[in-house]
């Protein structure tokens, strides 16, 4: 059953943080699976307390061990040290049957 990494992001340094943590992130999300099903700035707060402004990230993976593996990677926690600084980050990861339209 496929699974869905949802970030959002309040990017304080977005060429720093596109160039250096979104690159990395971007070909190792390819390399254990995963694909961008959403990528953009912007985000309307409807409601809650995190978000207004901010962007957003979803990710579809295989299934959440394939997402697991890619976050609990050795390369993966390298590649988050590239975001330090530059954002502040709410990440999470739900399973989910595919909806047919």
């Amino acid at each position: 059953m496929p699974a869905y990494m949802i970030v959002t992001a309040k990017i304080n340094d977005r060429d720093a943080f596109i160039a250096g943590y979104g690159a990395a992130a971007g070909a190792l999300v390819d390399k254990f699976g995963g694909k961008y099903v959403l990528r953009g700035p912007g985000t309307e707060l409807l409601e809650g307390d995190f978000g207004d402004g901010a962007s957003m990230v979803i990710s579809e993976w295989p299934d959440k061990a394939a997402a697991r593996a890619f976050w609990d990677s050795p390369e993966y926690q390298e590649v988050k040290k590239l975001r330090d600084g530059c954002a502040e980050c709410q990440v999470l990861l739900i399973e989910s049957p595919k909806i047919n339209d």
